[in-house]
């Protein structure tokens, strides 16, 4: 698994299979970035993601293009983008669909993620 503070980019199912399986057995919240490089309102949210990343470090944060991995996007039943699926050992918790950074916040703190000092 990446490093604290990183976006762990995702672009093959082995990669994914592997980094989700390891990302669980963290026991630490996940949460994912559906999205595609065609999608203004993901281009704009992207950095706002990364530093979510360096600032939640208790988090394990994922970013899913939706054209690449198709099958995944599917699972988790992504009908727009972006979407960001929050999942703990497996369950999904919650969800935001846009790129609501405030939205995005809330539920990283609502779901135990903690802002690093």
């Amino acid at each position: 698994m990446a490093g604290e503070g990183e976006v762990i980019a995702c672009h093959t199912i082995e990669v994914w299979n592997e980094q989700l399986k390891a990302a669980n057995e963290s026991k630490k919240l996940i949460v994912i970035d559906f999205t595609a490089v065609w999608c203004p309102p993901c281009r704009f949210i992207a950095p706002v993601f990364v530093d979510m990343a360096k600032e939640f470090l208790n988090v394990v944060f994922f970013k899913i293009d939706v054209d690449e991995l198709q099958s995944v996007a599917k699972e988790f039943k992504v009908q727009a983008m972006p979407t960001f699926v929050f999942m703990r050992e497996g369950e999904i918790v919650d969800r935001v669909v846009g790129a609501r950074k405030e939205d995005i916040h809330q539920t990283l703190k609502k779901h135990g993620g903690v802002v690093s000092a």
